[in-house]
């Protein structure tokens, strides 16, 4: 063998042996790839097909009832076309999360790029220990009732959805408020504006709730965001803090946001919602129309809703709780009602310590005249549209209605 054949087989054994380099190291990374994956997509997994609007409570349950959960744990309308992938939730990233989850390990600096969620494996028992007298005692009986179902929920039941998101983007709509060691997720159109007005007067920034304007509410900047904190801010104070949320029938929240936003004056709703809504599902729109966007029926905001090619997105005020704030990830220690606002507000004030003259305020934050839109209220608009688009409607919030044990709306 000649010195140039001698050349060309080690040159020939190098290459062969960097790409066999090559091959294995891809092979190891894609190993680790698909297992964060796998990891990160235990979310949830599921599948709902939604009963009928209107569908009577007890004839649903008697035709199917979701395998795992009876009638008496989970009070939810069914219907002959209610179908559910059962799959054990199970703890997401729980070997990620356990080492944050005692105090002891708190100090430790969580992973910066985590791309998992924070989940707690129970709710833990609310300190009652400030409470005084037996006048909450039904109050008190109603909450627990309402976190044992959620929690039932979400550790039975995976969404049809693999979520993927920072820890920081779960946490964007929670409010601090750090003297009580409160987290209040905010839900628009169920009493949001006096829940920042109390968390305004639990931090010290105003003497009492009455005299915060509702632009100092929604535009002063006054309280801080959990997102606004570092990873391990975040993590102690979703582990130490009394986390909060206060949700409201999804249909009576839709409709109490299409009137706030599009049947008054609005510098913003208007030409930003309205003249999109307008152009794109009004036949032979007048010119004054779509240049100011006022006028928007309701049918042609649900329009919009359930369009997949919205001409402009989402917004906070119709947005799903399920996507606002997580209440299957963030294991809220409380969970309040719109139906039953004030009693549960002023429970919870208690339980946290709140002075005991300050009271959640009473006054509705706009367009006080206007009558509350209640079921009632919902109906007549609901008339509007046809059955298909109020099933599709119901259909759009259906993940709100199950979580929070809400019967679906009769026209």
């Amino acid at each position: 063998m000649n010195l140039i054949q001698v050349f060309v087989s080690v040159l020939m054994f190098g290459v062969a042996g960097l790409l066999l380099f090559m091959y294995l190291q891809a092979w190891i990374e894609e190993q680790h790839t698909v297992s964060g994956e796998t990891l990160q997509q235990q979310v949830f997994n599921q599948d709902f097909t939604l009963p009928p609007l209107g569908m009577p409570r007890r004839a649903a349950w008697r035709r199917s009832t979701p395998p795992g959960l009876s009638k008496h744990k989970m009070a939810i309308p069914g219907g002959t076309h209610w179908r559910v992938k059962a799959n054990p939730f199970g703890v997401v990233a729980a070997s990620l999360v356990s080492q944050l989850s005692g105090q002891q390990k708190i100090s430790e600096p969580p992973l910066s790029q985590f791309r998992g969620v924070y989940l707690p494996p129970a709710p833990h028992p609310l300190n009652k220990t400030l409470v005084k007298g037996g006048k909450w005692k039904d109050v008190d009986s109603t909450q627990e009732k309402r976190r044992s179902f959620l929690h039932d929920f979400c550790k039975k039941y995976n969404s049809r959805k693999k979520l993927q998101s920072h820890l920081v983007h779960l946490v964007s709509r929670i409010y601090v408020e750090d003297r009580h060691k409160v987290l209040y997720c905010e839900v628009p159109k169920a009493g949001c504006s006096n829940w920042k007005r109390v968390l305004m007067v639990l931090n010290g920034l105003a003497a009492s709730a009455h005299n915060i304007s509702h632009d100092d509410v929604h535009y002063g900047k006054h309280l801080r965001k959990l997102d606004s904190y570092d990873l391990k801010e975040i993590y102690t104070r979703l582990n130490t803090y009394t986390k909060t949320i206060f949700v409201r029938d999804p249909m009576e929240r839709l409709v109490s946001a299409f009137r706030d936003k599009f049947e008054h004056p609005n510098s913003y709703y208007h030409p930003v919602f309205g003249k999109a809504i307008i152009k794109k599902y009004r036949h032979n729109a007048n010119e004054e129309a779509l240049k100011t966007g006022s006028g928007v029926k309701f049918k042609e905001f649900i329009q919009y809703l359930l369009d997949s090619h919205r001409p402009v997105g989402m917004d906070i005020h119709w947005e799903q709780v399920s996507k606002l704030c997580y209440p299957c990830l963030i294991n809220y220690d409380f969970i309040g009602k719109f139906e039953t606002l004030e009693e549960d507000a002023n429970y919870f004030l208690r339980l946290v310590g709140a002075p005991d003259k300050l009271k959640f305020p009473k006054f509705k934050d706009r367009h006080s005249s206007d009558e509350r839109t209640s079921a009632e209220v919902v109906r007549q608009y609901l008339k509007e549209l046809s059955e298909e688009e109020r099933q599709l409607t119901y259909d759009f919030y259906y993940l709100d209605y199950l979580m929070f044990n809400y019967t679906s709306p009769v026209v």
